[in-house]
């Protein structure tokens, strides 16, 4: 099996130059730094592939910010892990001075150096938990629970690396023990002129806030539809399973368990944390239908009625939803109806921008727009019609369906937990989804 024997590690700039790099065989030399520097970022070819052969060493890097982050081997390495690798060093330096770039890096050699040291052994990966990394490797700027430990900063750092719960330390205690965990989803839609779906997908991660005191036990039980892309089927009550594309669970997660019972199992870290991601391709339920009719009266004026119908249930309801209508470059003015909300003509984006701050479900409003053109002589290409654009956030909805059968807690102190559990469907540039439908 393949796995990551790096000979060096380099932070360069953008014009290939040596910020800082650590060496961990004898084979690697600041040599390889200037290969890379005159055979790829002079020769401006860093966009062709991440990973290259140059000199008998494999060169694999990425780009963050105005830096690459470059990794070389001399073996037949994991490339996958070598980049997993190289994007938690990124992580983990952000985690000490809240940025990963140039001027950081060169405000902090020292601590840099120190974390080279320990995420590395031999061209290994070691440690890259920030959590675990901030028990003996600090700095003034960043602060740190060490100082109210009641036992040595060396050996409590021990203890959490080589327990058996290397993600979590011993003797937290809280006074009030609280877990939150949020269900967030964002949806990717192409639909027709006429409603017929082009394409979708929906991608969804877990994210778990922990207070609890002691080493708890929390299982967490998803609805019986839930299974792995492998696998299919129906459920024991005999509904169709959803079929999902893509899990990944974090390290904290007992896998066995949850390939017997379908139940997530786990001890977790500490505060804030991702517990799980998926992507679903098939079965999506659509937040909203959108119809819009586009009529082009000859170079001067266009008209535009656009209905959008929410499909979640009555009691719920979206917020901040925006509704961008492109429109061509060359419009004058435009009048604007709405049936609830507010609109206006976004010259800067070529676009109508409806917003509506509140739609509740099974509710449908429209918008009708009456736009007058510049007629001019140069624009002799027809105009293109881009796609309308929506922008949504849907509290306590998923689109694809899943959602929390329960949520327990074990602990041998045996107290008493609360649990908060929420869920959001989303869309929009910010929130990592595009939900367009066509205008042709």
């Amino acid at each position: 099996m393949a796995h990551l024997a790096a000979s060096a590690i380099y932070l360069l700039n953008l014009r290939g130059e040596i910020i800082i790099y650590r060496t961990y065989r004898s084979e690697a030399t600041r040599s390889l730094a200037d290969a890379f520097r005159t055979q790829i970022v002079q020769a401006k070819d860093t966009a062709t592939s991440p990973v290259r052969q140059l000199a008998g060493f494999n060169f694999c890097y990425i780009r963050c910010n105005n830096v690459y982050v470059l990794t070389v081997t001399k073996c037949n390495a994991n490339a996958a892990l070598a980049f997993k690798f190289m994007v938690q060093v990124t992580q983990l330096l952000k985690s000490y001075f809240n940025k990963f770039d140039e001027e950081s890096i060169r405000n902090n050699f020292v601590l840099i150096y120190e974390l080279l040291d320990e995420v590395l052994d031999y061209g290994y990966p070691q440690i890259l938990s920030p959590d675990i990394l901030k028990l003996y490797i600090t700095q003034s700027s960043v602060r740190s629970f060490i100082d109210k430990a009641k036992e040595p900063v060396d050996n409590r750092a021990t203890l959490q690396v080589t327990g058996a719960v290397g993600h979590r330390r011993d003797g937290i205690r809280y006074k009030k023990n609280e877990v939150y965990l949020d269900i967030i989803e964002s949806v990717n839609l192409l639909m027709s002129a006429k409603g017929t779906v082009l394409r979708s997908d929906c991608s969804g991660k877990l994210m778990m806030k922990c207070f609890l005191s002691g080493m708890p036990d929390l299982k967490l039980g998803l609805n019986d539809k839930l299974t792995l892309e492998s696998e299919g089927g129906t459920s024991k009550t005999g509904s169709k399973l959803i079929e999902l594309d893509d899990v990944t669970f974090h390290q904290c997660v007992n896998l066995s368990r949850f390939h017997t019972d379908r139940c997530v199992s786990f001890v977790p870290p500490d505060g804030e944390f991702e517990l799980m991601k998926y992507r679903i391709t098939e079965g999506i339920h659509l937040p909203f239908r959108v119809l819009p009719i586009i009529k082009e009266h000859g170079r001067t004026r266009i008209e535009c009625n656009v209905k959008i119908k929410s499909t979640f249930p009555v009691k719920l309801f979206a917020i901040g939803v925006v509704v961008r209508v492109p429109v061509p470059k060359q419009t004058a003015r435009a009048t604007i109806q709405v049936s609830s909300g507010k609109a206006k003509y976004n010259a800067a984006d070529n676009c109508l921008v409806w917003k509506i701050r509140r739609f509740p479900g099974q509710t449908e409003l429209g918008m009708s727009a009456e736009v007058e053109l510049v007629s001019t002589t140069t624009e002799k290409k027809a105009w293109a019609r881009p796609p309308i654009n929506l922008e949504f956030q849907v509290p306590m909805f998923t689109s694809s369906g899943l959602r929390v059968r329960f949520l327990k807690v074990w602990e041998k102190g045996g107290y008493n937990t609360v649990k908060w559990v929420r869920c959001v469907t989303r869309a929009g540039a910010d929130f990592g989804g595009n939900y367009e439908i066509r205008c042709s």
